[in-house]
């Protein structure tokens, strides 16, 4: 069987997903949300001019050096100037005090000289000079954040200011995570003396629960066939979008993944790429579900999870694919044969100053302290003739 490249699997992968349905949640709970339709503005932001330092509010046309104004009284956020500034007047205001009818300027206090009710001016203002007028961030019935936006910090502060205590965004994929293996224990567990520590299932949740996935983690089953199929069932038919299992996805005797998978339904479209590390990698469907089976060895694992599980995941949630970026090669890079490569990569700097990225010593897929050592991986396509120091190369920040 060829092996199918990793663009076409990806396609395969990605072909006919939409997002979710939508739900509204309380604005204090969307943070890392995607907005499932626009935030419209219930008010003007500020619904008033205002002032943008503290000083003296006035009528520009009265705003000669020199000129000694009446004070009338004071403007202050929270509790505006009633009155009207009239000619030869003026009004002490503060930051973010609303800005009294009849004055069109404010002139800050350091240039102005007060004594008792007299203000004398030392500097020339113009119209609207230190003002921010009505609607200067955004209007009422604005649309201030559009479909698709990722909240956090800012965006949800612009929210809350345009007045919106709930937002629609897209429901959370659901994915389960399914460890395979008899020599597996789980962490804090002692192992028998031919058994290892489970450590795939923490790495993918955490790595998709970070791409916006809501995780159920189904702990580990046996190279049992008959547990296998009832696992994968009990996933599926309890709504997981995403089912991601770790080890046993080969064709070797004690694999028994795939059998399992297809007793229940599942229509496997592919289970080899070409990709190091990460070969064995399986893909499947039933109904609506995706199905990934990933290889055991754990760099192979987080590796096909960032390459083919996390793209998915945005595709439900509505957001837009990483674009990776690209830098310069601190390194060489011997030529590549028909798989394209991850390689483990930390981030240094050229000569100048510039940002630059350096392949570490080859490991394989079951080395984690290359991994946990990495910052980043090196893609370097099929066939590729090799690399010399300075070329550009294409990167995926492992904290993405």
């Amino acid at each position: 069987m060829s092996l199918l490249s990793v663009d076409d699997a990806l396609a395969r992968v990605l072909d006919g997903i939409a997002p979710l349905a939508a739900e509204t949640i309380p604005l204090a709970q969307a943070d890392g949300r995607v907005l499932a339709e626009p935030i419209l503005a219930r008010r003007d932001q500020p619904p008033f001019s205002s002032s943008v330092m503290d000083g003296y509010a006035l009528r520009s046309t009265d705003a000669a050096i020199g000129a000694t104004l009446n004070q009338v009284g004071v403007s202050q956020a929270g509790a505006r100037y009633s009155g009207t500034v009239g000619p030869g007047e003026c009004v002490r205001i503060f930051t973010g005090a609303p800005i009294p009818d009849g004055a069109d300027a404010v002139i800050m206090q350091e240039e102005t000289k007060a004594s008792g009710s007299s203000v004398t001016l030392n500097a020339e203002v113009s119209a609207s000079q230190n003002i921010r007028p009505q609607g200067y961030d955004f209007c009422d019935s604005q649309a201030v954040l559009p479909m698709g936006t990722v909240l956090g910090p800012a965006t949800l502060a612009l929210a809350a200011s345009a007045n919106a205590a709930q937002c629609k965004v897209v429901r959370r994929p659901i994915v389960a995570l399914v460890a395979t293996g008899d020599e597996l224990v789980a962490p804090g567990e002692t192992p028998g003396p031919d058994q290892i520590i489970s450590a795939n299932s923490v790495a993918l949740a955490a790595l998709c629960a970070r791409a916006g996935a809501e995780m159920r983690d189904l702990g580990i089953v046996r190279d049992d066939p008959a547990a296998l199929a009832q696992t994968f069932e009990t996933a599926l038919s309890g709504g997981a979008d995403i089912l991601v299992t770790t080890g046993g996805a080969s064709v070797g005797e004690h694999d028994f993944v795939q059998a399992a998978l297809k007793e229940i339904g599942v229509d496997i479209g592919f289970w080899r790429i070409a990709m190091r590390p990460g070969k064995p990698l399986m893909f499947g469907r039933r109904g609506q579900s995706l199905v990934f089976g990933l290889p055991g060895n754990p760099v192979s694992a987080i590796a096909t999870a960032m390459v083919f599980v996390v793209p998915p995941l945005h595709a439900l949630l509505g957001r837009p694919q990483t674009q990776w970026g690209r830098l310069p090669l601190l390194g060489n890079l011997p030529a590549n044969g028909i798989r394209r490569q991850f390689i483990r990569a930390r981030y240094g700097f050229e000569e100048h100053g510039e940002r630059a990225i350096i392949p570490a010593p080859a490991g394989d897929s079951g080395h984690l302290s290359s991994l946990a050592q990495a910052e980043a991986f090196i893609v370097q396509p099929e066939n590729d003739e090799g690399k010399s120091n300075g070329d550009f190369v294409q990167v995926i920040p492992l904290d993405s």
